[in-house]
């Protein structure tokens, strides 16, 4: 599998470079007036890129199979740090929210972590539990109480992204693990006015599912982001109009270096750089799908297809918010957006994609 292995590191070193590229271009002039520095955010993203490279180093040092013992460790930490941020005074609050914590000039964000934790975790119990995953009792209930507990704490921070991010993934291995489908539906089926409820309970979710159903009615308001990332998507058309010189991020697009870094590089490279971008995410799932079918390990099998659907769901979810196809949800785009802990745990993750690849071929 060394040619594959080798597709997936061009692939990822490309996007990493575009992301590099439009992190600087997307916030300079941001930066520029807040912190006096154009350089900020993308001084902040290399250090990220670098701390996440070194780190994606490390993993592929170590054989992949020797995290099995840590499975239930790593997830313990991940569930205490999930319910330390929530206290005051040890978890960073910011425009409502509490998700991170304050390391000197850097935040942690624990579910991040997280998302990780659980992928080593699920892949570790489906692994142990191949001939019981159709019992309810023995190899579904107790994944379900544990995503449960999991998507509780963040949703608490508030992130209602991360908990369905989570959520699904789940979902979708024990779905591929063979568990029933009527326990899988009936779940489904309890989970749904759940949803709704954490939906309807707080206005500002009520008023983004608005937004993404009547797009129109609210362009100042809600809708802004929305309304400001399609004039961005439509004022590129197909070729852009230049690298650099995008005019929604001259504030008018809000998360420009983030969440909606997408729309800028739609601006800035046109139809042709936002499809280059879809390709490569497409590229990798194929090639990362390649490692899922040939390998026969178990525990690597189900940890590299969960790899898979984290961020195939987060690239998808991204790019689907950016051109208005889904309701707006805080999910960067993986290897692109600015961000340091999904940036670096996402490195890690890849490092695991192609550490399972080399421990097959041994």
């Amino acid at each position: 599998m060394r040619n594959i292995r080798i597709s997936i590191v061009v692939i990822i070193v490309t996007l990493v470079c575009i992301g590099i590229t439009t992190v600087y271009s997307s916030s300079g002039v941001y930066a520029h007036q807040e912190m006096g520095n154009k350089a900020y955010f993308l001084n902040r993203h290399l250090l990220f890129l670098f701390i996440g490279m070194l780190a994606a180093l490390a993993t592929m040092a170590v054989d992949y199979r020797d995290l099995k013992p840590f499975a239930k460790p790593l997830l313990i930490a991940g569930i205490v740090m999930l319910a330390l941020v929530l206290v005051p005074g040890i978890g960073k609050a910011s425009y409502g929210a509490r998700r991170w914590f304050k390391i000197g000039m850097f935040n942690f964000q624990p579910s991040e972590f997280v998302k990780l934790a659980i992928l080593i975790y699920a892949a570790d119990f489906l692994s142990r539990k191949q001939n019981k995953i159709k019992n309810f009792w023995e190899g579904f209930l107790p994944l379900i109480v544990i995503m449960g507990l999991l998507c509780a704490l963040i949703v608490k921070q508030p992130d209602l992204g991360n908990a369905l991010l989570v959520a699904l993934i789940i979902l979708i291995m024990l779905f591929v693990a063979g568990a029933r489908i009527f326990h899988l539906g009936a779940l489904i089926s309890l989970g749904l006015p759940a949803l709704g409820f954490l939906i309807y309970s707080a206005p500002y979710r009520l008023r983004r599912i608005t937004a993404f159903l009547h797009p129109d009615q609210d362009v100042h308001g809600v809708g802004f982001q929305l309304a400001q990332s399609q004039i961005a998507l439509g004022s590129g058309g197909i070729s852009g109009v230049g690298l650099g010189k995008s005019a929604q991020k001259l504030f008018y697009l809000p998360a420009a270096h983030t969440d909606f870094i997408l729309s800028i590089i739609g601006e800035e490279l046109g139809l042709i750089g936002t499809l280059a971008v879809v390709f490569l995410f497409a590229a990798f799932i194929w090639q990362a799908a390649r490692i899922v079918k040939r390998t026969a390990d178990p525990f690597g099998h189900y940890l590299a297809f969960g790899i898979i659907i984290m961020l195939g769901l987060q690239a998808v979810v991204n790019i689907g918010v950016s051109i208005g196809a889904l309701p707006t949800k805080g999910l960067p785009l993986p290897f692109i957006s600015y961000g340091g802990s999904a940036l670096i745990f996402n490195l890690i993750a890849v490092a695991l994609l192609l550490n399972i690849s080399r421990i097959q071929d041994l």
